[in-house]
């Protein structure tokens, strides 16, 4: 069964490896739309994107949620939800590659906004993160150090995010109250629920109403079945009380009339003496 992750925070807004803050409108482009079956952001090492270098996973979903507490409380960050490789699963297990750091295009392909396309692990968050900001550009603004592992210049890595990995098993089966509910139990302390949470969750109950209304119609016409079946009953039972009734009523009647003989007169007065 495939393994993915609770909710991991992947970045937040204003966050930046070269002088680029993170705009909270990249987060909820992001949220709208990232779709993995158009353009997977697949998860890497240190950004390197080398053809014949290893992938650790990929990301499943992504939603954006205000951090209410802390340092950064009021800011926008961005969640996921990861589906690693058993390689990547055994180095969180020896509490390797425990950092990530996002790769976003601000403007991608005809999305109409910023997207998600790349996801790295680390074990420093130096290597990513503020302390780069002095090596990622040179003098003359030419980006050095990380811009070769950039899938395309104009893309932005985000300082890297301590990751707590924590797996769940994914399930076929889950229900429908439960599908609900995991959509709207993300600990939100403001009332900014997202339009897509709600979207989702209509979409779900709509879905499961179509299932219902077809039980509903197949047992309405048992029922109708039932019903026909009832009225035939009942008339079988008035003809064979209708029967039962004459029956006992030929019950009653002589079973042989008196014989009169000749022409039916009584003929008991005309012997000839």
């Amino acid at each position: 069964m495939t393994k993915k992750t609770k909710p991991v925070r992947l970045c937040v807004e204003g966050a930046t490896t070269d002088g680029r803050k993170v705009q909270r409108q990249w987060l909820t482009d992001i949220e709208k739309n990232y779709n993995p079956t158009v353009y997977g952001a697949r998860i890497n090492m240190e950004h390197w994107n080398y053809a014949w270098m290893p992938r650790f996973g990929d990301v499943d979903s992504v939603y954006t949620e205000e951090i209410s507490e802390g340092p950064l409380s009021g800011k926008l960050a961005l969640y996921g939800v990861l589906t690693p490789t058993p390689e990547l699963i055994e180095m969180n297990k020896k509490r390797q590659k425990v950092y990530t750091s996002v790769e976003i295009n601000p403007n991608f392909s005809d999305m109409g906004g910023a997207y998600l396309v790349g996801l790295a692990v680390t074990d420093n968050p130096a290597s990513l993160g503020t302390s780069m900001l002095q090596f990622s550009q040179d003098g003359e603004g030419q980006n050095t150090n990380l811009s070769e592992r950039k899938q395309h210049k104009d893309n932005v890595f985000t300082a890297a995010e301590e990751t707590r990995i924590e797996f769940t098993e994914d399930s076929d089966k889950t229900g429908l109250l439960d599908s609900i509910k995991a959509l709207f139990t993300r600990e939100r302390k403001t009332n900014d629920i997202n339009l897509s949470d709600i979207r989702q969750s209509i979409e779900l109950c709509a879905t499961e109403q179509v299932k219902t209304a077809g039980e509903v119609e197949k047992l309405s016409q048992k029922i109708d079945e039932i019903d026909a079946f009832k009225k035939q009953t009942e008339a079988l039972r008035a003809e064979l009380d209708t029967l039962k009734t004459d029956l006992s009523q030929q019950d009653k009647q002589p079973q042989r009339p008196h014989a009169f003989g000749g022409n039916g007169e009584n003929t008991e007065n005309l012997t000839d003496c």
